[in-house]
Parts: structure tokens; C-alpha cells; sequence
């Protein structure tokens, strides 16, 4: 079996050109496994396909990485606008970073209104790899008719649902051929001595020879050649067909494109968690022989299924597909040996998520079985993170977006009843003080049972931003013995916990100058409660302010988009840092920031419409800064509302 991913921008028209391609000869099989994949199966020619049908949206990125993997070829379906292009960046970044190669197909050619050299040119602007125009439209009047393939030099017309018809070439369209063919010719010259001689002797190569030199370059992965159609009409899809059978690598290829061993046996493509039956993974196998009951990733394989639900009835050939059920060991995003897993590349995860929420249980019962749910959905899904609040210590998720986050609230109440409630995460404020201060604090009580007795005296000091907290004793002649002052230490960490605005307090230092002790009643309890108490006061009396996280920023964004995150983060009071061409893509630009924390959700927000959901965030913490007036005290009154 052979296996293709077809991903694209949102409204592309990828399921509809999987319709096409799998019904040239009849009885294709769907499974749809999720509104964000489905697989395809159908017949070609007396050979057995399988499609990968990734829905659009960046969020699905991860999705799209995994499926790739698993593919040997990949076709990356775009409108006929060139303004589209950058919609269609993500993906061709995607595709290129997979190393599998890829057709690029210019869907809805019916209702085209721009050139396609226009279109391609456009598209090149965020690819690597040379686009190679393969066909040229043919039109009448501003319909698009048929196309020309420029290798075999032959007009093929549109039949609506049919295969088109063979004519002959129409004068109108001869003088874009030859120029067309010319620069497919010189492209291909790069890469083969011969031609280049052909072309600079004037001799026109033979057209066999053509169709093999591209597909060895193709397969090779060195060019990305474009095709014309409309899948709505079956147009273009049946000469899809024939490039993904001629220039397509078979399975053996994914071995050597992974860095894989021959003792891989299979890979992850997709996972799902099923209320009643439990994880299912679709399976492809890279080694024949693999059934029920064997050994694969160090565990015992559980059933396993066809693309059609139906248990199979003998071994998995190599590159065929299966889906594993009761094999709770196993994950997509994996490959497999019979005793052993490990994770595919870093560039099938997908965008790195940036979104965060908290997730809160609606019914306080699910609170113990949230956490291993949210574990089992992060263990299939590529763009999911899982984190832990520190203050409340309730789960952060982090993100691909607010569709992200409503399929993973319809997976936690379908597959395991439990509902969640959602909330942006709180900016992780912090206070620090301003001036110096001395305290002297006594901690005595007489009454009921023991005694307690501990006498401190205090200085604390503002630090530097970002030094932390610390802790020195100048303490002479014995008056606090040596076996009490971690306790005092230990009673000013703890005061600095919460300070005077609510917030925890950094970059103090305390020193312990002096003090007296009771041979009887004096503890560590009691020097600790002194400690505390201590250092509590003084922070009243040190000039306390808030600070706010400040975070590094830095924004992947196709180039076109950069100029206007300039206006976007000056409004989210953010300080631009600059930004450079991104050297693992053409196109796009990685544009640097500092933002105020609580920032980064609206950021996040807003970036999604400037880009049209192009861009991606990656985010780390940087310093704190100071915050005064209105933004303070709301700031506080936020915190004594939480807290009441």
C-alpha cells in the first residue's frame, strides 16, 4: 500500500480532491476517525492507496507532521489567488521540514480569475525548494477549460466528472507553452549535465527521457512540481494520480528520510480515546509480518483492525495500515521496534502551543480523575501541553488555540463524563520593597505550657532585579546561638511567601544583626515565629511595590505580516527588540518583543487575526519591572477578590 498526506489551507478543497483522486475506479473506503483526520483507502491502476486527509487550520499542524512521517508523498492543496499564498506558508514550512516529497496542487482552476505564474510566484516567495510549473492553463474567454502539459506537450480538455479529453493544442496557448516548457527545462537542467547540453545545443530532449529525469528529482525531493485542477469537478485529479504513481518512493523511503533502523516495524499516524473501548492507534507498518498477540514497542499487541473496522485476518505487509485496539502502551508521534518507542522528530509536533488556561473541574468528585485524563488526550495529541499553576496548583493546558480548547473539553466530557471549566492564566505578579529597613521583634508567650522566648533583630535591604532572596548573620558574642538562626532563615522565607500587596516578595536580603535567646523557653519554633513576624512588619515599613513579569518574545510571521505587529505590540506596551529573516524558512520573518505578561493572552489573540492564523509564539521569561498607579491597584484589587 501507498500513502499520500493531503493537508492546506482551511476551504482549500482537500476533502473534496480526496473524493476525486480515490473515485477514478470506483468503491473508495473513508473512515472518518475525527473532524480533523480521515483516512481514505481505494484502488489505483490494480495498486492499493491510502489517503491522509488533514483538516486546515494551523492547529492542526501536529496532525499534519505525524500523518507526514508516515507518508511517501504529500500533496499541498492552495486556491488559485496569489494573495492566498501566505495562508498556504505553514504548510509548505511543513512539508519542507518533513522531507517528503510534494505536489502542489492549485485547486478550484475553474474559477480562477489570476495567472498562475502569479499564483506560483507567489508561493515561492515561502518555499525552498523551486516550484516547477508542470501544466499551463488553457482558457476560453476567463474560464479555464483544460490544461497543457508541458512535458508531453499535449492539451488536455475538462469533462465535468470524467476524465479529460485528449485534444489538440490551440494556437492561443502554443506561444505560454514553449515559454512555460522552457523554464521547466532549465529547472530540471540544474540537476542533470545532459539536458543542460541538450538545451545549450538547441536539441529538444525526448520526452521519455524528461518524465524519467523528473521523477528521479522528484523523488530525490529537490523540486515541488505544480499541477492544475478542479476537484469539484474531478478536473486534474486523475494526472495527480499518475504523478503520485511515477514519482512517489515507496515505503522503504520513510527508513532513510527518519534515520530509522531496519528493526522499525511500524509507526504512530493517529490516536484516538474512545468512551467503552479505550485508545485505538492507526498504525502503519514499515516491516512486514507484524499481527495480533507479537511483541511491538516492548509490549503485547492488542487486536487489530483494517481501515474498515474489520479484524484483519492475517500479518500486516510492510506499508500496509492497521489500527491497534487494547494496546494502551502505544501513542501516535512514535516509531516502533518489537521492543522498544521512540518519538518522532521535533517538526511533527507542530506549532509549539501558546495558549494557556486553567482547567478546573465543574464537579469537585472529577477532580481526581481530571489529571490522568488530560494525561491520557496530552499522550495522543501533538499540540497539547501540561503544566501546573504554582500558586493554586490547579492544571494549566497550554494550547494551539480557543478550537483547540473546545476539542479538548468535548474529548474530557465524550470519551471520559468529566466537564471542565476554562481561565486564562493570572500574570504571575510579584513585590519587592524599595528602601532599607531596621526591625527588632520579640515573640513571647507565657501562657499554658511551655515557654516561648526568641529576639531578633532585622535589616532588610532591596536587591538587585532578579537576585532573589538572601540571608546573612552578623550576630556576635552568642546572643542568638548558632542551632537557632537556620530558624530565623527558615521563618523569613516564609513571610516572603505573601507579602503586604498579596503577591510573593523577591530581591530582599535579610540579615540577622543581633538578638537574645532564654536558656529554657527559647526554640527553633520560637526563633522561626520571630523570624517571620519580623520580617512581616518590615516589609510593611520598606516601601513595598508590585512587580509584573516582563517575557521574551519571539514571533514567527511570514514576512508580509511583520510590519504590522509594530502597531500591536507598541498597543499591548510592549518594547520591540527587532526582527531578522528566519533561517530555517524563506519568507518569514522572527520578529523579538519584551511583553508585560498578562499581555501575552490578548497577544496571543490578536495575532491569530493579523496573521490570519499564520503565525507562531514562543515565549520565556525574561525580568520583572515595576508597575504603579491605576494598573497597581487594580492589580490588587484583583488579588483581594481572589483571595476573599
Amino acid at each position: 500500500m501507498r500513502c499520500f498526506t493531503v493537508l492546506g489551507p482551511s476551504q482549500s478543497g482537500k476533502t473534496t480532491l480526496v473524493e476525486a483522486v480515490s473515485s477514478l475506479e470506483g468503491r473508495p473506503e473513508t473512515r472518518k476517525f475525527s473532524d480533523q483526520f480521515s483516512l481514505t483507502t481505494f484502488q489505483y491502476i490494480d495498486e492499493p492507496w491510502a489517503a491522509f486527509d488533514i483538516a486546515g487550520g494551523t492547529d492542526q499542524l501536529g496532525l499534519a507532521g505525524q500523518a507526514l512521517a508516515a507518508s511517501d508523498a504529500a500533496v499541498l492543496v492552495v486556491p488559485p489567488d496569489p494573495e492566498a499564498a501566505p495562508l498556504a506558508a505553514p504548510y509548505l514550512r511543513a512539508v519542507e521540514a518533513s522531507g517528503v516529497p510534494a505536489f502542489l496542487f492549485i485547486n478550484r482552476m475553474d474559477v480562477a480569475e489570476a495567472r498562475v505564474r502569479d499564483i506560483v510566484s507567489e508561493l515561492q516567495t515561502y518555499a525552498g525548494h523551486a516550484i516547477v510549473l508542470r501544466q499551463v492553463p488553457m482558457r476560453e474567454g476567463e474560464h479555464v477549460t483544460g490544461s497543457v502539459d508541458l512535458i508531453s506537450e499535449r492539451a488536455w480538455e475538462y469533462q465535468e466528472g470524467q476524465p479529460s479529453a485528449l485534444i489538440e493544442m490551440p494556437d492561443a496557448v502554443k506561444d505560454r507553452e514553449q515559454e512555460a516548457r522552457q523554464e521547466l527545462l532549465e529547472h530540471l537542467a540544474d540537476f542533470n549535465d545532459d539536458l543542460l547540453e541538450q538545451l545549450i545545443e538547441d536539441r529538444k530532449p525526448a520526452t521519455e527521457d524528461v518524465f524519467k529525469l523528473i521523477a528521479d528529482i522528484h523523488r530525490k525531493n529537490e523540486i515541488i512540481p505544480a499541477l492544475l485542477g478542479a476537484a469539484a469537478h474531478a478536473n486534474g485529479a486523475n494526472r495527480l494520480m499518475k504523478g503520485l504513481r511515477h514519482e512517489a518512493p515507496q515505503v522503504g523511503a520513510i527508513r532513510a528520510r527518519l534515520g530509522l533502523g531496519g528493526d522499525t516495524l511500524a509507526i504512530g499516524v493517529y490516536a484516538e480515546n474512545r468512551k467503552h473501548v479505550g485508545k485505538s492507534v492507526l498504525l502503519r507498518a514499515l516491516g512486514g509480518g507484524i499481527k495480533q498477540g507479537d511483541t511491538l514497542g516492548g509490549e503485547t499487541l492488542g487486536s487489530l483492525t483494517g481501515a474498515d473496522g474489520q479484524a484483519l485476518a492475517g500479518a500486516l505487509g510492510e506499508g500496509e495500515l492497521a489500527v491497534a485496539v487494547k494496546s494502551d502502551h502505544m501513542d501516535s508521534g512514535k516509531v516502533y521496534t518489537a521492543g522498544g518507542a521512540q518519538a518522532l522528530p521535533d517538526w511533527t509536533r507542530g506549532y509549539p502551543p501558546a495558549m494557556r488556561r486553567l482547567l478546573t473541574p465543574a464537579n469537585e468528585r472529577d477532580d481526581a480523575r481530571l489529571s490522568g485524563a488530560l494525561q491520557r488526550i496530552e499522550a495522543i495529541d501533538p499540540g497539547l501541553s501540561l503544566g501546573q499553576d504554582e500558586e493554586s496548583g490547579h492544571v494549566v493546558a497550554t494550547l494551539q488555540g480557543p478550537m483547540h480548547l473546545r476539542r479538548v473539553q468535548a474529548a474530557l466530557e465524550e470519551d471520559f463524563g468529566i466537564e471542565i471549566e476554562a481561565a486564562p492564566v493570572g500574570g504571575s505578579y510579584r513585590e519587592t520593597i524599595t528602601r532599607p529597613v531596621d526591625k527588632h521583634y520579640r515573640h513571647r508567650k507565657q501562657s499554658g505550657g511551655a515557654g516561648q522566648f526568641a529576639d531578633v533583630q532585622l535589616t532588610l535591604k532591596p536587591l538587585p532585579r532578579g537576585e532573589g532572596f538572601a540571608f546573612d548573620e552578623t550576630v556576635k558574642g552568642g546572643a542568638v546561638p548558632r542551632n537557632y538562626i537556620p530558624s530565623v532563615e527558615a521563618g523569613a522565607r516564609e513571610a516572603l511567601q505573601s507579602g503586604p500587596l498579596g503577591f510573593p516578595v523577591v530581591d530582599v536580603a535579610v540579615t540577622l544583626t543581633d538578638g537574645k535567646h532564654h536558656s529554657v523557653d527559647s526554640s527553633d519554633y520560637a526563633f522561626k515565629t520571630a523570624g517571620m513576624f519580623g520580617v512581616r512588619e518590615a516589609l510593611k515599613e520598606a516601601g513595598p511595590v508590585l512587580l509584573q513579569p516582563i517575557d521574551q518574545v519571539a514571533i514567527h510571521v511570514p514576512s508580509i505580516y511583520t510590519g504590522g505587529l509594530v502597531t500591536l505590540v507598541s498597543s499591548l506596551k510592549g518594547q520591540i527588540q527587532g526582527f531578522d529573516p528566519d533561517p530555517d524558512a524563506k519568507g518569514w520573518d522572527i520578529f523579538r518583543a519584551l511583553i508585560p505578561a498578562p499581555m501575552l493572552d490578548e497577544l496571543f489573540q490578536s495575532l491569530g487575526g493579523l496573521t490570519h492564523g499564520t503565525a507562531w509564539m514562543e515565549t520565556a521569561f525574561d525580568h520583572y519591572e515595576e508597575i504603579h498607579g491605576r494598573e497597581a491597584e487594580r492589580v490588587q484589587a484583583e488579588r483581594a477578590e481572589a483571595m476573599a
